[in-house]
């Protein structure tokens, strides 16, 4: 009946009606804190009325035509239509007087009547006019509140790890893509590079670029929440190796472990970032697929999410600190990565590995790959996967002994089994 009032009488007729139905209100609310509202004067303008009544609060529902405050249960419940038509007929100075007079006539008609002393804690925080609208909105009881807190952000780090903790693809995904997200993984990366020359021309004249690298990365993923601001998340390289040698024969082993950890703040945005250190252990089954030093730096992430991008920047330095054999290590690592969501949990994907040996003369020690693949979210039985082929040209290459050793491409397929932590 009030929207078609509000509709029929136009903007100024809504501003008065307003202004009558917070006078409702405020009796209404006085009766439940006080047992029945008080007679107001006829000349009782609503600043006097609100300062003797007390203000209501803002949260309000509605049962059928019967109104209640959400934060205390009314003595009586009132049917308020007879008093809108009452209202829509006469709204200066009979609207006060007119529900008064019949809120005193329903609370004497009570076979009984409970009075209702003021309870502690009552809300009675000012009420404006530009409220009178919201009260009426019609909504069921403690379905929702006049104002309402703003919606989390669906792309924030809470967010996307309760939804991927429920088996949503698209979050599950976009964690996927997150360096420092709180989600264990175990990634199987494997990395070829064809065209690849065992060494330089000035140790062997026989050396030609018709060889391949083959790198295989264990890199386990696990988050540590410490406190309810910060988690750890633990990255740890382990890299298996298959390096040509002379001739025709191969070198395959187990190469420097390299782990990292990053402090991450927990945040309710879009954007994150860890810092932490990274160290390389000299660890690797035989001298030519190590350093044999002791590395080790600082190391940071940044992450944004919006929609259906992820992208952001890992890096990090070493220097190497102890050891024998082997020499100096000056090196520094860049990986920038963009991922762009589609629909069944596919993903256009760029994440290449841009390193620089600081040792090497004349900068020439630099390997800057561009490139980009797919990949995909999926499950065997229940269990999640996110799978992943990348192609990448070495648009610059280290050269050895005025010799360029590394190949012109590089593949990347990576398969990783993913485990939302729930925590």
């Amino acid at each position: 009946m009030l929207r078609a009032m509000l509709m029929a009488s136009g903007k100024a007729q809504a501003q008065a009606e307003a202004q009558d139905r917070v006078n409702i209100m405020v009796l209404i609310k006085a009766s439940a804190a006080d047992g029945m509202a008080p007679l107001p004067r006829k000349s009782q303008s609503l600043p006097e009325l609100l300062s003797e009544a007390g203000a209501p609060s803002q949260e309000y529902c509605r049962t059928g035509k019967s109104w209640r405050t959400s934060s205390i249960t009314l003595p009586f419940c009132y049917d308020l239509e007879p008093v809108m038509t009452l209202l829509a007929g006469s709204r200066h100075l009979v609207p006060v007087c007119a529900v008064s007079l019949l809120l005193t006539t329903l609370g004497t008609a009570e076979a009984s009547p409970t009075h209702h002393p003021a309870r502690a804690g009552f809300d009675f925080g000012p009420v404006t006019l530009a409220e009178g609208p919201e009260l009426w909105s019609g909504a069921n009881p403690g379905s929702q509140q006049v104002q309402e807190a703003s919606p989390a952000d669906q792309d924030s780090q809470p967010v996307l790890e309760q939804k991927a903790r429920e088996d949503d693809t698209e979050a599950l995904a976009k964690e996927a893509q997150n360096p420092v997200a709180n989600l264990i993984s175990l990634p199987i990366q494997w990395n070829a590079t064809p065209g690849t020359q065992w060494a330089p021309r000035e140790l062997d004249p026989s050396a030609r670029a018709n060889r391949t690298l083959n790198v295989w990365n264990v890199q386990p993923v696990v988050p540590f929440r410490l406190n309810n601001d910060f988690f750890l998340i633990t990255r740890t390289i382990v890299p298996v190796i298959q390096r040509p040698l002379a001739g025709s024969t191969d070198i395959i082993g187990i190469g420097d472990i390299n782990p990292t950890v990053f402090l991450v703040p927990r945040t309710s945005s879009r954007f994150q970032f860890g810092i932490g250190p990274t160290v390389v252990i000299p660890s690797a089954t035989d001298v030519q697929l190590s350093s044999q030093r002791w590395s080790a730096g600082p190391a940071a992430v940044a992450v944004y999410t919006r929609g259906p991008l992820v992208a952001g920047m890992l890096a990090n330095n070493i220097w190497s600190f102890a050891g024998e054999g082997g020499r100096e290590v000056d090196s520094m690592l860049i990986q920038p990565f963009i991922s762009y969501n589609l629909a069944n949990g596919w993903y256009i994907t760029s994440s290449p590995v841009i390193t620089a040996d600081w040792t090497a003369r004349d900068g020439r020690g630099w390997t800057v790959p561009i490139g980009g693949g797919i990949g995909r979210i999926f499950k065997l039985g229940s269990q999640p996967f996110n799978a992943s082929l990348q192609g990448f040209w070495n648009v610059a290459r280290p050269e050895v002994l005025g010799d360029t050793l590394l190949g012109p491409v590089t593949i990347r397929l990576q398969i990783q089994a993913l485990f939302p932590t729930g925590g």
